[in-house]
């Protein structure tokens, strides 16, 4: 489909865009096309879908379940875990609520949701107990910085994360600064949730900026698929944008296969310029 791909470990390559799962099961109303889009993505080879224990109380979990009945084997599972669930027995217990509410038995890659009540030595040992009880297969986090990362590297069995996930788009390119380089460095991918920014203002803004614009028009795209295109140019990062509608999910699909020119880079570079000292990760 693509030459655009990222590896994980287990030699799991997967297109460069997958599916989130933000926002999703909040609204009854909406659980139809939410299975749908979901299950279109995965006709259209978007194998990662990303959802978490604290999307709608577990509901997101709930929708990708069903959307995954009798095809699980097409999918790359990801989850999260509250950092209040995240050592001991509360991670097997988490891990195992989540594997109900999806409706399957192992997830490809579980993720630590953001740092706080446990220390990364309590949370790496309950992922390796749940990777050797069969329940995971391989173990992340998401929303750590530069110096967490250094942080967990030096913790027994830390050098074994499989990814970190943070925000990241056109309009917040912090990691770029100092903790992308690092992850590509030691080849872990980054999973960029938010790639065509939040709901609201800045996302308006992003979509309607006339350099993004003038640039989708040149490639007869919509102003999302550039801002994908851009995310992902970068090797090792995949974007997980959420769809809720299969319309939304084709186009997200298409976006692997733009490529923007140099040119379109430097213009889209001098409208959102790349940080020049350090910045505070951005969490939403």
């Amino acid at each position: 489909m693509t030459d655009k791909q990222v590896m994980f470990t287990g030699q799991a390559t997967l297109p460069a865009i997958g599916q989130g799962t933000w926002y999703m099961g909040e609204n009854a109303h909406c659980r139809g096309a939410e299975v749908a889009a979901l299950r279109a993505g995965l006709d259209l080879g978007l194998r990662l879908i990303d959802t978490a224990e604290m999307y709608a109380d577990g509901a997101a979990e709930e929708i990708v379940g069903e959307a995954l009945l009798g095809r699980r084997d097409d999918a790359f599972l990801v989850s999260k875990v509250y950092p209040w669930n995240a050592g001991g027995q509360k991670a097997i217990a988490a891990c195992e609520a989540s594997l109900r509410r999806l409706k399957t038995d192992y997830l490809d890659l579980y993720l630590l949701h953001w740092t706080g009540n446990f220390s990364f030595a309590e949370t790496v040992e309950a992922m390796e107990r749940l990777i050797a009880q069969g329940k995971i297969l391989r173990w992340g986090v998401s929303n750590l910085d530069y110096e967490d990362m250094q942080a967990l590297w030096e913790v027994t069995g830390g050098q074994q994360c499989a990814t970190n996930q943070v925000l990241y788009h056109l309009a917040s390119r912090g990691i770029e600064f100092d903790l992308l380089p690092w992850c590509q460095q030691r080849q872990i991918p980054v999973m960029a949730y938010s790639p065509l920014a939040q709901a609201g203002r800045l996302r308006r803004d992003l979509l309607t900026n006339p350099v993004v614009s003038e640039i989708a028009h040149a490639h007869k795209a919509s102003a999302a698929q550039i801002l994908l295109a851009w995310v992902i140019r970068q090797p090792g990062v995949i974007a997980i944008p959420k769809a809720a509608n299969v319309a939304h999910v084709e186009q997200n699909a298409a976006a692997l296969n733009m490529t923007l020119s140099d040119e379109e880079l430097m213009l889209l570079d001098s409208a959102f310029p790349a940080p020049a000292a350090k910045t505070p990760l951005d969490m939403a």
